[in-house]
């Protein structure tokens, strides 16, 4: 069973017990791992009509056949569950090291169900398992939490954990792991926190095997030099981290400020990763294997952080009208503190700082803390806010941009896409950015399929991102081999680099069966139509296949994009057949038939 580890360990936390599972091989093999057989166990066991904090969802916690071995960057793993963001199959993706070390210890998923009856955790040594009262944790920082478990752990063990914000059922928490790395996005931490979970302890002695070291070596070999010869993964990336984005991004005109209101932010140059490399990084940091690190550590003022990453410097920037550095590395230590997606949280903070804007949202609801776009203080406060509950408009601001948009009665001042927040690409300015917005299965979100790869930085062709014409083909590409890349343990990133052909030479050496490109990418075609599955049982009507009404209907008011528009109406339908599903979007018998996935 080579790459895999043969084995899923379930927990149930009602009553602190666990039990051995065999993998399934058969299905192992045809979802991949990672995202897809989380997926697939999550499709057979999990009511889509479940609320998601009820103790009947389930949270899944897979890794990929990759993640653990020589494999570039393959240390990443997923955390599957129902979203209390969006209603969707939540998968959210992390590296650091945890997952590695969860396939050293011997497993390709946890299982986790029910709901203890005080705070828990867990700790992993191999094959032994142990429930620990966590009571001392509840209310403790990430950072807090992480120093605290490692007292009475094995050296070298990797924790993960969520913070206040997953404790308090915040629909934007995130699972943290090694200290700065997250499971961001809908909402997973507080699907944790509604099962009394504090943290687990994990620690593995044992490696997967591969099937072939030998032709490993030589592919990983090969692609660690197409990595480092790639501009992006050789030198961008390494050099200025994901931030090196802000002033391409810019200059496109597509740097969503002020909530969406306008494309471009001119002060873009005071946050830049130039800036950050300059004035405020320390270090680099790496994940597990991987030969890009393009990883920051950052220092602002007394505070020292983990990143921060292009979205979340957007984020906690031109999103908020804010041009202080200083303060989107405090957002971000923050948000890391307080366990909250930093896209999630700094696109809700700007939705508030529209609707104080516009006078819907008055000055006696703030508590004196600030609320106007370009108030980076009171940006920086209303994260520490949002992770605690701190106040009701910081305890309805912790729910998303939607849900407080909505509560004011404006839902369409949320930008967000089936209520998740959109990252930091205006998709009027580009158009397969915004069909692939529109159409992901966990709702906005950029890494479902990075069509900005293409559109703005050429790779591994450059598109005109104005044109329409064969964008929905496009998209399918990359949504299909961005799952598999996601199920299969590696990082994204590499993609900028490695072709499908190489992740199928990889994934033929590890596992001892040659598979091609179109089979991986028609691997990722199933997994994509797995979830679209569930969703649409879940109640996620096609309709919510769109983007917010300010991005349809209004053009881009100034900047190199002056005038821009969205081209969803004309593409989606054109998507539809590409993915061989019916006119209103929903996939035909045939085509799941054809796949091996369930109706």
């Amino acid at each position: 069973m080579y790459g895999y580890r043969g084995k899923i360990l379930r927990v149930n936390l009602s009553d602190l017990t666990f039990r051995f599972e065999d993998l399934n091989l058969n299905e192992a093999v045809k979802f991949i791992g990672g995202r897809g057989l989380g997926s697939k166990i999550f499709f057979d066991e999990v009511d889509p009509n479940i609320d998601a904090f009820d103790p009947n969802n389930k949270v899944i916690i897979a890794a990929g056949p990759m993640t653990g071995t020589p494999t570039p960057a393959g240390g990443r793993y997923m955390v599957v569950t129902k979203s209390p963001l969006t209603g969707t199959i939540a998968s959210s993706n992390s590296g650091g090291f945890w997952g590695a070390e969860m396939k050293f210890a011997g497993y390709d998923a946890i299982v986790l169900e029910g709901k203890a009856a005080k705070p828990t955790s867990i700790y992993i040594v191999d094959d032994k398992v142990e429930f620990r009262d966590a009571s001392n944790l509840w209310g403790k920082t990430t950072i807090e939490t992480t120093n605290e478990v490692m007292k009475n752990a094995p050296d070298k063990a990797k924790v993960l954990c969520i913070g206040p914000a997953g404790e308090n059922l915040s629909k934007m928490a995130a699972v943290m792991n090694d200290l700065n790395r997250a499971a961001g996005r809908s909402g997973v931490g507080a699907v944790v926190g509604s099962k009394n979970l504090k943290a687990i302890v994990i620690k593995g002695t044992s490696k997967p095997e591969v099937a072939d070291p030998e032709a490993l070596k030589e592919v990983v070999k090969k692609s660690r030099v197409q990595i480092k010869e790639n501009g992006v993964t050789g030198a961008g990336l390494p050099t200025y981290g994901t931030n090196v984005l802000v002033n391409i991004i810019n200059e496109a005109g597509v740097f969503p400020t002020n909530n969406f209101q306008e494309s471009y932010f001119d002060k873009a140059e005071e946050v830049s990763g130039e800036t950050l490399a300059e004035k405020f990084l320390i270090k680099r940091e790496s994940c597990f294997a991987c030969p890009i690190a393009c990883g920051r550590y950052s220092k602002a003022d007394e505070i020292e952080t983990g990143g921060p990453e292009y979205e979340t410097v957007w984020a906690f920037s031109a999103a908020c009208g804010v041009s202080d550095m200083k303060a989107a590395i405090k957002a971000n230590f923050w948000c890391n503190e307080m366990g909250l997606d930093t896209i999630s949280a700094g696109v809700t903070i700007a939705t508030a700082m529209e609707l104080y804007q516009i006078g819907l949202i008055k000055d006696d609801e703030l508590n004196g803390v600030g609320l106007k776009f370009g108030d980076a203080d009171g940006m920086v406060e209303w994260v520490k806010k949002m992770g605690r509950n701190d106040g009701k408009l910081a305890t309805l601001m912790a729910q998303g941009s939607y849900r407080l948009a909505d509560a004011y009665g404006r839902p369409e001042l949320s930008m967000s896409v089936k209520k998740q927040e959109l990252p930091a690409y205006d998709p009027r300015g580009i158009q397969g950015q915004g069909l692939q917005y529109a159409t992901s299965n966990r709702g906005g979100c950029h890494v479902r399929g990075y069509l900005i790869s293409p559109e703005i930085l050429g790779l591994p062709e450059k598109l005109d991102r104005t044109e329409l014409k064969g964008k929905p083909e496009w998209v399918k590409i990359f949504q299909d081999l961005t799952a598999f890349i996601d199920s299969c343990g590696l990082c994204l990133f590499t993609s900028f680099a490695l072709t499908a052909d190489d992740y199928a030479d990889m994934f033929s050496a590890v596992t001892g069966k040659k598979h091609s490109a179109a089979d991986i990418l028609e691997a990722g075609d199933r997994i994509w139509n797995l979830e679209r599955v569930w969703n649409l049982k879940a109640g996620i009507d096609p309709s919510e296949d769109k983007l917010p009404k300010r991005l349809i209907e209004d053009a881009i008011p100034s900047g190199p994009s002056k005038g821009m528009k969205s081209g969803l109406a004309e593409l989606l339908p054109l998507y539809y057949q590409v993915r061989g599903w019916d006119e209103k979007g929903i996939p035909t018998k045939d085509k799941l038939d054809s796949l091996g996935v369930p109706s």
